[in-house]
């Protein structure tokens, strides 16, 4: 061979091995190293968005998106403004998550506040498995700790290492961990990217001088991709654009987000406060499900069969207990306590219901505090107070009593319902729970719907371990509850998420 052959040949090794390495580079690098690359075309920036219900605004939100010598911030603010019951209520979030260059979570940082009280939680992740959470919901500080198969995102940060990732593809389905601060749980989010589009999106806003009001100041075309989540049978539509940031959503709570200028959000926040007659609905009535038989006769019955239908049952906890679920038929009894022979003395003496016996961050059994109320509660019994179903319902009476009946927007604290006294299903629950737990009385939370004034609306109560779990009520002053109680899930505020499912898409027909 020649040499202007053998240089030849030189020539196209050396351009097809550098065809090859940039191959490499383009395609076959690291994942991570590639997300590093493409969150340097990041632009920082804070985004306001609208709140709405029944298309007027009920809160104000905000997501700022910032480099630190570190990587980058995450900060999401929401404030919300609703009705329900009747009653007003307010609660403001903020949600701040540290990420590295490749938006893996590092630490976040959540803050809860309204005027039930406050709830805080803060984390940080050591290693890829394991992340460690301190919650501080009134009493002394708790820690968690959960080990991952890997480091989970948050909420915020999905749709961002969506599209850094180079997963907006239409048709593209894939599942990631996100961790929730506010059930203080981790759990698989289903990512389906729908469509692609181009959005109009408001640009900017300026101070008109004859009205003295905000307005407009055109609109720019945005491209987007429709993603649609899904975990626990709920989904959430958004648009987000090619940063990953949100322009829109919408969830089955019909609660909506719509990315808007500031001065606009603000302007239509303060008009509809300052309007009158312009309630956005209220949030229980709007979420209710209507009744199709007349139930106020049927309240106090031993046995009501439901037939249920338009939703999915599969993963609910309808079968068990005091409920029995027959195909699509549900079929609920009411306990008889007189019948009931628990075997056992408190405290309970067994382990095999330790975790219905344990503190929680949310239900602090162990504090004296709350022994202190829970003994108080039982001490009329005096000889009965070892009778596991005599504490049951003098507990539930305690509670009734002890609670002023309201609405309030907060993740209940067993400690923080005990200070303010006030509350509505979900503070009646935790302190009951908390109250037969630290008296060796297995209990748990319940969750689902209760009949009221015609209609079946979303509720929580507490169950008792009496040989069977036996459904409680001291929202309602029930021992036990009535039989229109249709419990769905059992467990923390993690399971009891997934009820909103039911929303607008669950028929009940009730069979005489």
């Amino acid at each position: 061979m020649s040499r202007r052959s053998i240089l030849g040949v030189l020539v196209l090794v050396a351009w097809g091995g550098m065809l090859a390495w940039h191959a490499r580079q383009v395609y076959f690098q690291p994942e991570l190293a590639r997300l590093a690359q493409a969150t340097l075309s990041m632009e920082p920036g804070t985004h306001f968005y609208a709140v709405r219900m029944g298309g007027e605004v009920v809160g104000i939100a905000s997501s700022r998106l910032d480099t630190v010598p570190q990587g980058f911030l995450l900060e999401d603010r929401l404030t919300l403004e609703l009705e329900a019951m009747a009653q007003e209520g307010a609660a403001t979030t903020v949600t701040s998550v540290h990420l590295t260059p490749t938006l893996q979570m590092t630490r976040f940082d959540f803050d809860l506040n309204s005027d039930a009280g406050r709830f805080q939680a803060s984390g940080s992740v050591e290693g890829d498995t394991l992340l460690r959470v301190r919650v501080d919901a009134g009493g002394e500080p708790e820690e968690v700790t959960f080990r991952m198969n890997g480091i989970p995102l948050s909420a915020g940060t999905l749709p961002i290492r969506l599209a850094m990732g180079g997963e907006l593809r239409v048709g593209r389905t894939i599942r990631y961990p996100v961790f929730d601060p506010t059930t203080i749980s981790t759990r698989d989010v289903e990512v389906e990217v729908v469509e692609r589009d181009t959005i109009m999106v408001p640009d900017s806003a300026i101070l008109d001088p004859g009205s003295g009001r905000w307005v407009g100041d055109g609109y720019r075309p945005i491209t987007a991709w429709r993603l649609k989540e899904s975990y626990g049978g709920i989904s959430i539509d958004s648009w987000i654009d090619e940063d990953g940031r949100v322009i829109r959503s919408s969830s089955a709570m019909g609660l909506s987000l719509e990315r808007s200028p500031f001065e606009l959000v603000d302007q239509e926040r303060e008009e509809r406060r300052a309007g009158p007659g312009t309630s956005a609905g209220d949030l229980i009535f709007s979420t209710a499900i209507a009744a199709d038989a007349d139930l106020s006769e049927m309240e106090e019955g031993d046995k009501l069969r439901f037939i249920l239908s338009g939703v999915e049952l599969e993963g609910f906890e309808l079968d068990g207990g005091r409920q029995e679920l027959r195909g699509d038929t549900l079929v609920v009894r009411r306990e008889d306590l007189s019948g009931l022979e628990p075997g056992f003395e408190l405290p309970y003496p067994r382990m095999d219901l330790a975790h219905a016996l344990r503190p929680e961050p949310l239900i602090q059994s162990g504090d004296d505090r709350i022994r202190r109320e829970a003994n108080a509660a039982v001490r009329s019994l005096r000889g009965s107070r070892s009778d596991p179903v005599e504490a049951g319902i003098r507990l539930n009476e305690a509670v009734y009593q002890m609670l002023e009946k309201e609405i309030t927007f907060s993740l209940p604290s067993a400690l923080q319902v005990l200070d303010t006294r006030r509350g509505d299903c979900n503070e009646h629950t935790v302190l009951y729970v908390a109250m037969a737990r630290a008296l060796g009385l297995p209990a748990r939370s319940a969750v689902g719907l209760v009949h009221l004034d015609g209609a079946f609306y979303y509720h929580a109560w507490p169950e008792v371990w009496l040989g069977e779990w036996v459904a409680m009520d001291p929202t309602l002053g029930q021992a036990p509850a009535q039989v229109t109680h249709l419990r769905f899930m059992t467990g923390n505020l993690a399971q009891q998420v997934e009820v909103a499912r039911l929303i607008g898409n669950l028929q009940i027909e009730t069979i005489q």
